[in-house]
Formats: C-alpha cells, sequence, structure tokens
C-alpha cells in the first residue's frame, strides 16, 4: 500500500500537482513553480480519491469566485516553525494581504521575518494556505514559489489587487 497518492488538475494557474497521505492533503504545488517534488515510484496515482474529489470541487469554486474559506483536511509536513507560519497563513482572509513583518508579529516572533519568508517559500500546499496574500513591507509583490504571475493572478481573483 503506498503511503502517498497523486493527482494533476488542471487550473487558472496551470497544472496543479496534489498529493495525499489518504487522509489529507499534503501538497500542492503550481506545477511551473519552484519547489514541485518529483513523482516517486511509490505514490499511487488516484484521481478519484475522496480528497482529490473535494480538493477539485474547492478549487474549481475558489476560481469560480463562489469560495473563500477551503474546508479540505490539510496535513503539510516541515519544521514546528514551519507550521505555526502556516498556521499563521490561513489566518489571513481572503482578499486581504499582510506584510512578512506582520506574520511574524502574529506569531509572536517580530524579529523573524526572513525565517517566515523562507518557511512561507516552503509552503508545500499552495494556494489553499495562502502564502501568496503576503507582501513586503512597502507592499511590494515578493517571491511567490509558484511564480509571479501566479500571485498577481491570485491576488486579483480574490481582490486584493486592482
Amino acid at each position: 500500500m503506498p503511503k502517498s497518492f497523486y493527482c494533476i488538475q488542471p487550473s487558472p494557474v496551470g497544472e496543479l500537482l496534489l498529493v495525499s497521505n489518504g487522509a489529507a492533503l499534503t501538497d500542492l504545488h503550481i506545477m511551473s513553480g519552484k519547489f514541485v517534488p518529483t513523482i516517486a515510484a511509490d505514490w499511487q496515482r488516484a484521481e478519484q480519491h475522496p480528497i482529490f474529489q473535494q480538493a477539485a470541487q474547492e478549487l474549481a469554486a475558489y476560481f469560480a469566485g463562489q469560495l473563500q474559506v477551503f474546508t479540505l483536511p490539510l496535513a503539510p509536513q516541515g519544521t514546528a516553525f514551519q507550521q505555526a507560519a502556516w498556521q499563521a497563513l490561513l489566518q489571513i482572509p481572503f482578499g486581504q494581504t499582510i506584510s512578512y513583518g506582520q506574520q511574524a508579529t502574529r506569531m509572536g516572533k517580530p524579529q523573524a521575518v526572513r525565517a517566515v519568508g523562507s518557511a512561507n517559500g516552503k509552503n508545500p500546499i499552495a494556494i489553499i494556505i495562502p502564502c501568496h496574500r503576503v507582501l513586503g513591507a512597502n507592499g511590494a509583490l515578493t517571491g511567490y514559489s509558484g511564480g509571479m504571475e501566479h500571485k498577481v493572478f491570485l491576488l486579483q481573483l480574490e481582490g486584493a489587487l486592482p
């Protein structure tokens, strides 16, 4: 029995690689972005898995402007600090943005701005854990491992950019 299931789904930001442990979504990567894992030999392709069916429904509703909060079970893998950073990302409401400094402060680690940026860059569940909602201190669009054009698209979709 494989430890991981995967599927590839089309989306307005290109193909998405979704990975599940069978109980929750562990990864969602924009295939044209950085840090996309290689599909392992022991992963089982499973488009019809209930996790991927729910993900497809929720992502379609999100991209159609009909969903602002995902309910899909998530299980991103990372260090305790990364987990805290990703939890902080989940608290940023749809259509709003914050700075890396604000995120670090919300985490109780106001001096850890660079570490927060690094953790966000390693976010394994793009879009649903909304690292695209974090901007530079001056409001500048800073890096996005899914690609800057996709960050702009997502922020415009949410009404966070004109």
